[in-house]
């Protein structure tokens, strides 16, 4: 037959990371440097179809994001990626299956702060795709002196929502950290943020 194999891929697999479900992989021993790859998944409300993933055919990349390309969000998916260089290709290989709802790795939140007289205004944001902003993720925020294991906690925000704080009572440094926290079937939580501190001068009398 004469047919020479491309080495396939290796260390395939499918993780959840901020966010996004992405297959990555890394070349096979003794991959040229031309070579490209195309990943298909099949998800397990239909086993045995292959879905092609345009944005990840004949790409250079060793990563794919399939966040917005999942048809269910509640359904387990896995994935597959072969190498191509010219006539040649290697053997698929496969990745385990994750389902993004129970799967879903979290990063902490941007925090957005705004300090006017005697309040602060804050707000975070997620680096969420448009295909999962409607879930429905939230916020915790920790408020505390600089120096002082004290915190105070604002737990269970929704995203989109603002925390008015009223600073009338506190002067001095303050530092602010927030992490993102998602119901599945368990509570999920992402680390806190770096704290960001904030200097209240109270203008009282």
């Amino acid at each position: 037959s004469g047919h020479v194999q491309l080495p396939p891929p290796q260390n395939v697999t499918l993780l959840s990371k901020d966010f996004d479900m992405i297959l990555t992989w890394t070349p096979g021993e003794g991959s040229p440097p031309d070579v490209t790859y195309t990943v298909r998944y099949e998800s397990q409300e239909r086993m045995d179809k292959w879905i092609k993933v345009p944005h990840c055919k004949n790409t250079r990349s060793t990563s794919c994001n399939l966040t917005c390309v999942l048809p269910n969000f509640f359904v387990k998916v896995r994935a597959r990626v072969k190498a191509v260089s010219g006539r040649f290709q290697s053997p698929w290989i496969e990745s385990q299956f994750k389902e993004y709802y129970l799967d879903v790795e979290l990063a902490p939140p941007v925090l957005n702060v705004n300090v006017k007289k005697n309040l602060i205004h804050v707000n975070a944001s997620f680096p969420l795709a448009t295909c999962v902003e409607s879930f429905s993720w939230m916020y915790d925020l920790n408020l505390w002196e600089a120096g002082s294991e004290d915190k105070k906690q604002y737990e269970g925000i929704f995203r989109k929502n603002t925390v008015t704080i009223d600073t009338t009572a506190l002067r001095g440094n303050y530092c602010l950290s927030a992490r993102s926290s998602f119901q599945s079937i368990d509570f999920k939580r992402s680390k806190f943020s770096q704290p960001v501190c904030v200097l209240l001068l109270n203008h009282k009398g």
